[in-house]
């Protein structure tokens, strides 16, 4: 790989987490964001819209593709992909309905993530080639889904959400088109903010009447044992840029301000910026050059800062909990309680098949937040619960690891067959 290209990525990639960790050390009592998001953004590159996913990553390898917009209930517009059917038109065989899919993507990047390798290595064409009716989600804010029907992306208002909002907008809005298209219940896959999202909803009562089953991929609820290499310098570094950044309302790793950023912290003692990657996820041990080549094509995505704020509260607390506003006052105006609620993971049904997949080199999914959230599994039907460790495996492995068919993928398609 390109030592350019690859200085590219880990920096992108690092900026996330220096921000995540700054805010987690950073005190937020008396931190208000509401007033920021009534403003202009300034100084944010928007790109020009490329082609969709559906042209670029699967009609072109023979498989049929639909570019589908939903509608949320608080005015977004979020598109989706649906790949009906495998590269041979049979799939499941003739006559036989297909089940429906839906595969979730995480922070910071779009569908396309699920597309970067080969028909053959790729979750997404893997399915409709097995049978099913595969729909790819893509979540607010990312470069397909940054429209509204009142608000524009140049405004503060568009980015006043964090992953709260897709709990309980975003995913409702998929499943229920999913649903409503197809007249059956679905598999669900998510990957990393994907699984938190999914466990944010399913502890709420929401969604789990529709589904057939859950996949988690490198699942993420608790963040305490993050455990990245580089996470104290970037508890202490810049601390005091951290209200600058927060005027932004879009977290846009291609800002003006994060290169700046990121050139004085990878100048900084001790910093080798050409070996973040590892440090920030984990050491990938099965990434394909030529993936990693098209990811910087095409990631990472914008997100709401307000988002990475909540992600930084889960980090810092230890709790799954909504948004922390940051006084008791403001929390009680939002909420009716001092304190943000709490998601009860406990409350998922435990009928409800699932199937969870980590790594032992994962650094932001370590194994022990991961058996925490097995803790919540405890009293889960015994028949209804799979858990897969892959000792080798770190976060970007599960989405684009080149042998992820053999060692995941695989199990997931068998997984969703003993569950149709």
């Amino acid at each position: 790989m390109a030592p350019h290209g690859l200085t590219k990525l880990l920096k992108l990639s690092f900026y996330s987490l220096v921000v995540v960790m700054m805010v987690m050390t950073h005190q937020t009592q008396g931190f208000r964001l509401g007033p920021l998001w009534r403003k202009k953004s300034k100084n944010v590159v928007i790109d020009p819209t490329p082609i969709g996913i559906c042209a670029s990553s699967v009609l072109v390898h023979g498989y049929k593709c639909q570019e589908i917009d939903v509608v949320t209930q608080d005015g977004f517009i979020l598109n989706m992909q649906r790949i009906p059917e495998g590269r041979d038109g049979n799939g499941g065989g003739d006559g036989i309905k297909r089940q429906p899919v839906l595969i979730q993507h995480g922070v910071l990047v779009d569908g396309m993530t699920w597309l970067l390798n080969s028909p053959e290595q790729n979750l997404p064409l893997i399915l409709a080639d097995k049978g099913f009716d595969v729909w790819i989600a893509n979540t607010r804010g990312t470069r397909f889904s940054r429209r509204h029907t009142s608000l524009k992306p140049n405004e503060h208002a568009f980015w006043n959400w964090s992953w709260d909002e897709l709990v309980l907008f975003d995913l409702p809005a998929f499943v229920d088109h999913v649903q409503q298209e197809t007249g059956q219940k679905m598999h669900y896959v998510g990957h990393s903010l994907g699984t938190l999202i999914a466990l944010g909803s399913f502890s709420e009562g929401l969604l789990v009447d529709k589904l057939k089953s859950a996949v988690f991929l490198s699942p993420i609820a608790y963040l305490s044992h993050m455990n990245t290499v580089i996470g104290a310098l970037a508890a202490k570094a810049f601390v005091g840029e951290m209200t600058e950044l927060l005027g932004f309302a879009e977290f846009n790793p291609k800002m003006k301000l994060v290169t700046q950023f990121l050139d004085a912290l990878c100048a900084s003692p001790g910093v080798d910026c050409y070996d973040l990657v590892s440090a920030f996820t984990g050491k990938n041990c099965c990434l394909n050059s030529s993936t990693v080549d098209l990811f910087l094509q095409n990631e990472p995505q914008s997100t709401a800062t307000k988002n990475m704020v909540h992600l930084a509260q889960t980090v810092r607390d230890g709790v799954l909990a909504k948004f922390n506003y940051g006084t008791a006052d403001y929390n009680m105006m939002h909420y009716g309680e001092a304190s943000p609620p709490v998601y009860n993971l406990s409350n998922i049904p435990h009928d409800l098949p699932v199937f969870l997949s980590y790594g032992g080199q994962d650094a932001l999914s370590d194994i022990r937040d991961v058996q925490r959230l097995l803790d919540s599994f405890r009293a889960h039907d015994v028949d209804k619960l799979s858990v897969q460790y892959v000792r080798e495996y770190a976060h970007a492995d599960f989405i684009m690891g080149v042998n992820a068919k053999d060692i995941v993928f695989n199990q997931v398609v068998s997984f969703f067959k003993h569950h149709t």
